[in-house]
């Protein structure tokens, strides 16, 4: 593995061909290492220096741009030592950074970024695209793998002009603390990582069958009895985030162009809720007891609602995900429970199957009073649930007939399927803890999705974009959260940005290596694409028996 001691060097190389020639250097492709690619780089002789006196220059839009620039002065004072100045005045010197908003670009995310030998001149379709133009910047730097506190300036920047928009809207990832909890210094971390990387949306799956993961005032004992626990061990004490550490997490993701959705399951996976409150339990089986909410009682609709409430005052995102997935594999209960049964008479439920989507549609009514829209996972497809303001994340790879199915229908579709986009799936032949369905989610599988998916038109406009899924039955320490998420994450990225026609799997390899001193820096225990021997996979928690039955169970 090249080290950060070695990286350096080859700036400080880079950095005096431009002091010691007296011919403009020729620049290649190979010095723009950026995750994901742009959609447009004109690769121009010469290069900027970045150094103390740099400034930069925002002429309008003073306060929301001064705002967007913090993440990147940040990182310039955590390696460099330094500060760079904010200046608001008509700039008549080099060696400025120069910031604005221009509407007329093709999206709010997208960006120009002109970087010539006595300026860089930036232009994002709305703060979001300066900050995704910073983030370019950034990786043009290559600070991010320097050791903390280390002044390496001036650092030179090659010359281009880059002119990017993204492929998808939404490029996401979720990641599942219900089975085991991380932390917010963990998440915060992602989040950092996601953003570097351009990726805009992160899901967080908050409830489920193991624990509860987030504070309701109105209903305490969802947290002091339903967050103890964990899938590993129901005795472990309660995890969960308070409000307060919510507020923290999701101000930290707005900061960095970052919408957090939360998740709050129903209504199977509701076990942890149950524990708290059985009054409002559906029932369940031996293997998943009390897995469900009750359909047929008044007092659990407003039990939610009132969780839902407590929900959209603090997430400022427009959606809340309501799982609304594998409820078959506790609502057998249904069938005989004489409350269901009166339900079914009176609204005309021919099975259970309808009084799933009797329960589903009546919370998505609740959540639209709320001025929020659903989500749910691909099931609500096939439970033809109101596609109005509702949004299917298609994970079944195998069941493509229901992705086409609410393509048809209407519903807005993000592309999530296992494979190959579960990070909880291993990523290399060699590996032996995680799961597989067939096959495992590699590097280059993820790089290649969502083009490997030749039956559907993939850029349809109801295709809003892609994500991958964190589960964490398997994935009980950092080491391992870091090695299932990292590089796979980088693939994701540009898979999400990239245009098919500028995607080539060859030229992002020495890209995925620039990330790789990155995620070292950070602490990261990555998976080494390139060297697999040489990072270990971390272990299992889980039993031989539990191993051999996995890949029969989702989430």
């Amino acid at each position: 593995m090249t080290t950060i001691k070695n990286a350096t060097l080859l700036f400080i190389s880079f950095m005096c061909l431009f002091v010691a020639c007296e011919k403009p250097v020729k620049n290649t492709k190979e010095m723009y290492s950026i995750i994901p690619f742009p959609q447009e780089l004109k690769i121009k002789d010469g290069g900027f220096y970045l150094n103390k006196e740099t400034k930069f220059n925002i002429q309008k839009d003073i306060d929301k741009l001064k705002k967007e620039s913090t993440v990147f002065r940040d990182i310039i004072k955590k390696r460099l030592g330094f500060n760079l100045e904010v200046t608001t005045g008509k700039q008549t010197k080099k060696n400025y950074i120069a910031l604005k908003i221009d509407t007329e670009l093709e999206s709010d995310e997208a960006y120009t970024l002109v970087i010539e030998e006595k300026a860089i001149h930036i232009s994002g379709g709305s703060e979001k695209g300066v900050f995704n133009a910073l983030q370019s910047l950034r990786q043009l730097l290559a600070i991010d793998g320097f050791e903390e506190g280390k002044n390496f300036e001036p650092i030179a920047i090659p010359c281009a002009e880059i002119k990017d928009t993204p492929r998808y809207g939404w490029r996401g990832v979720m990641v599942d603390e219900s089975r085991h909890f991380f932390g917010k210094e963990k998440i915060k971390q992602l989040l950092e990582l996601m953003a570097f990387q351009k990726l805009n949306k992160f899901h967080w799956h908050l409830t489920d069958a193991p624990g509860w993961r987030i504070e309701i005032k109105k209903y305490p004992k969802l947290t002091s009895i339903g967050a103890k626990g964990n899938f590993s061990n129901p005795n472990a004490p309660a995890q969960f985030y308070t409000q307060q550490d919510i507020k923290e997490i999701i101000r930290f993701a707005g900061e960095r162009n970052i919408e957090v959705i939360p998740e709050i399951d129903m209504p199977g996976h509701a076990s942890a809720a149950m524990r708290a409150y059985p009054e409002y339990s559906g029932g369940g089986t031996e293997k998943h007891p009390h897995f469900t909410f009750h359909p047929a009682r008044i007092a659990t609709y407003g039990f939610l609602t009132d969780v839902l409430k407590e929900v959209a005052n603090l997430f400022p995102s427009k959606y809340i995900h309501i799982g609304a997935d594998e409820v078959s594999f506790g609502n057998k209960h249904w069938a005989k429970d004489k409350e269901v049964m009166a339900l079914m008479r009176k609204e005309k439920l021919k099975n259970i199957k309808e009084v799933e989507t009797y329960f589903i549609n009546r919370i998505r009514d609740s959540i639209l009073v709320l001025n929020k829209e659903v989500m749910g996972w691909d099931e609500v497809v096939e439970n033809n649930m109101n596609s109005e303001k509702t949004v299917a994340m298609w994970w079944r790879h195998d069941k493509v007939e229901v992705l086409k199915k609410g393509l048809k229908n209407n519903y807005k579709m993000i592309l999530c399927p296992r494979r190959p986009l579960y990070f909880d799936f291993v990523q290399h032949e060699s590996h032996k803890f995680g799961r597989r369905w067939g096959g495992f989610c590699s590097v280059d599988g993820v790089y290649e999705f969502p083009d490997s998916l030749e039956e559907i038109v993939v850029d349809t406009p109801q295709i809003l974009g892609v994500q991958a899924n964190l589960w964490t039955e398997q994935i009980d320490t950092e080491d391992k959260f870091d090695y299932m998420l990292y590089p796979r994450l980088s693939a994701l990225a540009e898979a999400a940005w990239t245009k098919k026609e500028n995607k080539s799997f060859e030229d992002f390899k020495p890209r995925l290596k620039k990330i790789l001193e990155v995620y070292r820096a950070d602490g990261i225990y990555y998976f080494d694409y390139f060297s697999p021997e040489k990072t270990k996979e971390p272990g299992s928690i889980l039993s031989a028996s539990w191993q051999k039955n996995f890949s029969t169970y989702k989430n």
